[in-house]
């Protein structure tokens, strides 16, 4: 809860306002019964018409005084918890945008969506209701305790004796509750990540015939959330018919307490009347009470989930790294690498390139290729070993100057639902001559003049109204429009033809001449023409050289060859 104050302080003199107008609404409501007592009690005995509307307009004030303070109030309290979250969410949105990925795989995707939708959203209710009701119910639940000790200190002390157990009930089923409620979170989590899945998967969902497969395991995430939900409910709904039970064997009492001493001439009616309202006002305030304590159970329960995150420090601080005096532009030095930190993904691999060479990079599924390209950029720490970028360590490199040198086609990488330009300039401010240049060398050019519109042609999300080879193509293009310093092509072109994806490589050789190009591919063709061929299995290095040099000394690469261009080369 301190990150939670911490985002309501600058709003503290706003809700100080309302809560002082929260004030003067809750007396307001306190002072009608105790005029109700007094008009019975002294005003109707005299039959004095006058005094009869003077305390009936004192009355009809007091009540437009406590609407009116009310909704000022409650206005006040929304604008304060809009602000409030949306901050949070600001500030959520960008410490996720930088956490690194191992700390995105740590938290998980879809929890980190439910943390910025759902937890937020249970935030927004908390802070608005505890600035609703938590000065209201309060003041309305002791101002009425204090009323009725002045009407009748008797009853009053009838009303006093059932606190404590009231107490008792909210405190214990509250502690209990906000476990719960975490829980109920994690199951949302859940949920969140099996949607997710399936939106992602739907067309291969529908191809297989798995619908009915994915609506049962969708059931059965769904019936834990309900699970969950249900028995952190139940459990704060022990509240709500405790606290009546309590308050209404306490009415009953004084009433027949209240009976008796009207009775005997103790007590006078006009007070028992008031000490009715008055109880109903203490017993709306509890309920009240009991409604915060619920939502405050759920609030903080998210309050922690959110602090998480946001407290998570970053774990790929910029460091004093190493100076190599060498030549190479890119260079690893036995590096070792795992995702999990147990098996590892990489071992021992060492390679260097000079500016404007090519290296490709071939190998099995899961033999480590995508692995290079993370620890190139920093995505991930390596566990050992040393990695220079212009005979920098790239942990002395600030991310925001690392990244800029590098134009990358990830293996699944993402189009937005935008026009064609902004995909390809991705808020880089690119100039429409330089877009075109981009997407002529990556060979999208042609098809791009076939759309209506060209560049200002809007694509699905996803790029969904393209097809596999297109988008490609233009993802090549985003990368290519910046002019990187390193090139990097992570399986990019699977879905072009030959013709196309030998066009694409002698672009890149003529017009990119001084980039630094990493490929990855499984095909042998893309990389035939590369300066280096770095050969993994089950991530470590069996082979580095040549093409030439990898089909005499490396049987893993002539096995390949053989069986993709029958062991000859390819144009």
């Amino acid at each position: 809860m301190r990150m939670l104050f911490s985002y309501l302080r600058p709003y503290l003199l706003k809700m100080t306002g309302g809560m002082t107008i929260k004030f003067i609404g809750a007396i307001m409501d306190l002072l009608i019964p105790w005029c109700l007592a007094y008009i019975i009690d002294n005003v109707i005995p005299t039959r004095s018409i006058g005094l009869i509307f003077l305390w009936g307009g004192i009355m009809l004030f007091c009540s437009v005084a406590a609407w009116l303070t009310n909704v000022m109030a409650n206005r006040i309290a929304g604008w304060v918890s809009k602000c409030t979250v949306e901050n949070i969410r600001h500030d959520l949105f960008h410490k996720i945008s930088s956490l690194s990925c191992a700390q995105v795989d740590g938290f998980s995707i879809p929890s980190l969506i439910s943390r910025i939708t759902s937890d937020s959203y249970n935030i927004h209710s908390m802070v608005g209701m505890m600035q609703r009701l938590g000065i209201r119910a309060p003041i309305l639940l002791i101002g009425g305790i204090v009323v009725t000790l002045t009407l009748e200190p008797v009853l009053a002390l009838l009303l006093v004796a059932t606190l404590p157990f009231l107490a008792v009930i909210l405190v214990v089923v509250s502690r209990k509750g906000v476990p719960l409620y975490t829980s109920l979170q994690k199951g949302v989590d859940r949920m969140v990540q099996v949607v997710r899945e399936n939106i992602i998967g739907i067309r291969v969902i529908k191809a297989l015939s798995k619908t009915d497969y994915e609506k049962n395991r969708f059931d059965e995430v769904n019936q834990d959330v309900v699970s969950r939900e249900k028995k952190a409910g139940l459990t704060m709904a022990v509240t709500n018919p405790s606290v009546n039970l309590i308050l209404n064997l306490g009415l009953t009492l004084i009433i027949l307490v209240g009976a008796y001493r009207v009775n005997a001439g103790v007590s006078q009616a006009g007070k028992i009347i008031a000490f009715m309202s008055y109880f109903t006002i203490i017993l709306n305030a509890m309920l009240s009470v009991n409604r915060m304590f619920v939502m405050y159970s759920k609030g903080s329960a998210s309050a922690g989930r959110i602090s998480q995150v946001l407290d998570t420090l970053d774990d790929l601080q910029v460091k004093e790294g190493e100076q190599d005096d060498g030549e190479e532009h890119v260079a690893f030095r036995h590096v070792s690498f795992s995702y999990s930190g147990a098996e590892e993904t990489l071992s021992d691999i060492s390679f260097s390139l000079k500016k404007g060479e090519t290296l490709g990079i071939i190998g099995a599924t899961g033999s480590g290729k995508t692995a290079i390209i993370n620890l190139l950029m920093r995505l991930y720490e390596a566990d050992s070993g040393k990695i220079f970028l212009d005979g920098r360590e790239v942990s002395s490199i600030p991310p925001e100057e690392l990244h800029t040198k590098f134009g990358i086609v990830f293996q699944h990488d993402v189009l937005f639902a935008d026009t064609v330009a902004e995909n390809i300039s991705f808020g880089r401010d690119i100039p429409p001559e330089r877009l075109e240049e981009a997407a002529r060398d990556a060979q999208a050019l042609e098809f791009i003049n076939e759309l209506p519109g060209r560049f200002d042609y809007e694509l699905a999300i996803k790029g969904s109204n393209l097809s596999g080879g297109q988008k490609q193509r233009l993802l090549i293009a985003r990368a290519l429009a910046g002019k990187p310093e390193i090139l990097v092509l992570d399986d990019s072109s699977s879905a072009l033809d030959y013709k196309t994806d030998a066009q694409l490589r002698k672009a890149i050789r003529e017009h990119y001449a001084g980039t630094t190009t990493i490929i990855i591919a499984q095909r042998i063709s893309s990389i035939l023409h590369a300066d280096h061929i770095l050969v993994l299995e089950d991530g470590k290095e069996i082979g580095y050289g040549t093409h030439e040099e990898l089909l005499e000394e490396c049987e893993s690469y002539r096995e390949i060859s053989q069986s993709q261009m029958g062991g000859g080369n390819v144009a």
